[in-house]
This record gives C-alpha cells, structure tokens and sequence, in this order.
C-alpha cells in the first residue's frame, strides 16, 4: 500500500521517515519530496508499506499527530491518471522535448 504523507517537517529525510513507519509493519520504501532547484524538502513524501493493513494501521494511528508546527496528514496515494500517464507537471504534461501529436511535420 503507497501512502501520501503531507506536513511533515523540511528538515526529516527519508531514513527518519521510514523510521516512523516501521512501527506500524515493514516499510518498503521512504522518500521526502525534494525540490529540484533547491534541493529542500517539499514538506510531503510517500511511504509504501508491505500490506495495506499495516497500511492502514499507519493511516489510523499517525492522523492528528504533529512531528513540528503542523499535523501530519497520511492517506493512501492516488494513483497518477491524465494524458500521458505521469510526466512532471500535474494531469501528466511534461513540456519539452519530442511531441508525438505531430504527423511528420
């Protein structure tokens, strides 16, 4: 089960966040969300756990909980949809590069 993890505190990596969620099951993966162009944390990351009961366990057991200034939000992560499946830019547009909409002109 993928988690979305919104306000958390920009100076928590992916160890320290990881190390959250292991109290609730194995945690498959851990990652903050970086800004590129500063390398700073967005605040959010995504957290996936081995099965979605402990999914859920997690979900339950960290809502209301705050590690800094604001409560932590954990929610099970949408699944990306839109034109193009995914892309860096909402709705899956990333701009730049090859456009396959042309027909050989």
């Amino acid at each position: 089960m993928k988690l979305f993890v919104a306000g958390l505190p920009y100076d928590l990596d992916d160890a320290e966040l990881m190390e959250i969620f292991e109290k609730f099951g194995q945690v498959v993966s851990a990652r903050v969300a970086m800004d590129k162009e500063t390398g700073k944390s967005k605040g959010f990351g995504f957290v996936e756990m081995q099965n979605a009961e402990e999914g859920r366990d997690a979900i339950e057991n960290l809502k209301d909980i705050s590690l800094g200034k604001k409560p932590l939000v954990v929610k099970e992560a949408e699944e990306k949809s839109g034109p193009g499946g995914g892309g860096n830019r909402p709705g899956g547009q990333n701009r730049g590069g090859f456009n396959s909409n042309r027909r050989g002109y």
